[in-house]
Parts: structure tokens; C-alpha cells; sequence
């Protein structure tokens, strides 16, 4: 079984000065759960402890009432995820298939009402390499949000996902209780008003999770910054996008995950050029 965290190499922004070294995030997979040969869901999570996931998911969505109303519970790796096949009691069996349904995720749930584990990890848009951004211009952006935050001002209790460049500042700035959500209102947003990306970085108040990375795809936008870690996935997901990931921004610095190129200074005896994207 796969493990729950995952050692990444990364560089080091602080006080002014680059540095290597190594972090330990956590690993994040796509979870299938599957009653009676019919996928009902796919989550993303930890992979530890899914036995009891697919009890307590089984029971807090009323798929059952007891736990040995669930006859089998087989844990099957595959080459993207994890399944999670559960064999339910005949009387079971014909609710659940009369209710199967597409969930409608919670706040928290980015990929919710998904039936498939390849859909859940299809593969970023890849991002053009656009301009390059000084440490200066990152931690400058990452303050900028804050101030902003109207809703979160009032509330202490919501995320928000901005879109910064070095011409306009923030370019927009939307809030709600869903990460995902604000992402997704930020990319409404910037298309309704014909806004590029490319010359610009993503702001993020939260942890950088796979479906985040594909978002920021989406987008266009070549850089992400978020206040905290990113998981291993989304690490993996943000390097074949050819997006630059920094997170753990602090008031001291940041930490870069993938292509440090796009950061001037990032990479010894590189420094990057301003590349114009038309």
C-alpha cells in the first residue's frame, strides 16, 4: 500500500537567501468507492486507514446502517488509485441500486461525483512558459491578498484565490468557504473579462491539492503561491504542467517545489530570462 507522506526536493526562499532541502507533504490519491460492482464515488485522500473510510462513508452516507451490512470489503491498488469494493447484503444491494446517484460534494470536496479514477487524474494542460517573477514580486503578491479578503475579514472562515501581475497587482479576488470554489470563481471571473493569465501568478490561502494544480491549468496562469504545502500529487501534477509551485509562503520567504527556473536567482548560475508570451 502506498505511503501516507512523501520526501520532495525543494528550494528555499528565506530571509533573502536560496537554499536546498527537503520536506516531507502528504500523498494524496483518488479513492473509488464501489458497491456491488458500481462505482458510487471518487474522493480524494490519504491512502491509510481506507478500511475504515469505506465503513464510515458507507455509514455516514446511509448506504448502510451497520457495519456487517458490508458482506466483503477488498482493497484493490491500481496503476492511479485506490478502490475500494464493498459487497453489500442482498437487501442492501437493491437500495443501493436504486439510489446510486452522483454526490453533490461537500464544501471541502473538490472532486466529488466523479465515477472514475482516470477522470480524477487526467493529466494538467500543459502552461507556457510565460514571464518570470523575482522572490520580491512573489512575497509582495502573497501579502496583497489578505487586505482584500472582504468576506474573510467578517467571517475568519473562507478561502480566497486571486490572480497577480506585476502590471495591475491583483487582478481579481474571489472568497468562499470551498477552496475549489474560489479557484473555480476566479477562473469564471478572468474569463468573463478576457483577462490572459499567462503573465501573471495564482494566489492561494490554502494547501495546493491536485485538483487546484489542474484548475490553475486551466487558467493559463504559469506560477502558483500558496500559504500552505502542497501534496505530493499536486507536486507531481504542477511538474508535468510546467507550473511553478511555491507554497508555504511566510512573512520570511516561500519554498519552491517545481520549476525553480521561473524564479530569478532560484537556480545557481542561471538566471532567467523575461520571456514575452503573445
Amino acid at each position: 500500500m502506498r505511503e501516507p507522506v512523501h520526501q520532495s526536493r525543494r528550494k528555499v526562499w528565506r530571509d533573502g537567501v536560496f537554499s536546498d532541502g527537503a520536506r516531507l507533504i502528504p500523498e494524496e490519491t483518488p479513492l473509488a468507492l464501489t458497491y456491488n460492482g458500481g462505482t458510487y464515488a471518487v474522493m480524494m485522500g490519504s491512502p491509510e486507514d481506507l478500511g475504515d473510510f469505506a465503513v464510515g462513508f458507507s455509514l455516514s452516507e446511509g448506504i448502510v446502517q451497520a457495519a456487517d451490512e458490508i458482506e466483503t470489503l477488498d482493497i484493490v491498488e491500481l496503476d492511479d488509485g485506490i478502490e475500494l469494493r464493498m459487497w453489500l447484503r442482498p437487501d442492501r444491494a437493491e437500495r443501493i441500486a436504486e439510489r446510486r446517484r452522483n454526490i453533490a460534494g461537500p464544501t471541502g470536496c473538490g472532486l466529488c461525483g466523479l465515477d472514475s479514477i482516470s477522470e480524477a487524474v487526467r493529466p494538467a494542460a500543459v502552461v507556457r512558459r510565460g514571464r518570470v517573477f523575482s522572490p520580491r514580486e512573489i512575497m509582495a503578491a502573497v501579502a496583497a491578498v489578505a487586505p482584500l479578503q472582504e468576506i474573510n475579514h467578517q467571517t475568519r472562515a473562507v478561502h480566497a484565490a486571486a490572480l497577480w501581475t506585476a502590471a495591475r497587482g491583483i487582478v481579481a479576488l474571489r472568497e468562499d468557504v470551498g477552496r475549489h470554489n474560489a479557484l473555480d470563481k476566479l477562473a469564471g471571473a478572468l474569463a468573463r473579462d478576457k483577462v490572459i493569465a499567462g503573465e501573471g501568478m495564482v494566489l492561494l490561502t490554502s494547501r495546493v491539492s491536485v485538483e487546484m494544480v489542474q484548475k490553475t491549468a486551466a487558467i493559463g496562469a504559469p506560477l502558483i503561491a500558496a500559504v500552505s504545502a502542497p501534496t505530493a500529487l499536486a507536486v507531481r501534477m504542477a511538474d508535468a504542467a510546467g507550473i511553478t509551485l511555491a507554497a508555504i509562503a511566510r512573512a520570511d520567504g516561500f519554498e519552491i517545489f517545481t520549476h525553480p527556473e521561473r524564479v530569478t536567482g532560484a537556480v545557481a548560475g542561471k538566471e532567467p530570462a523575461y520571456v514575452v508570451v503573445a
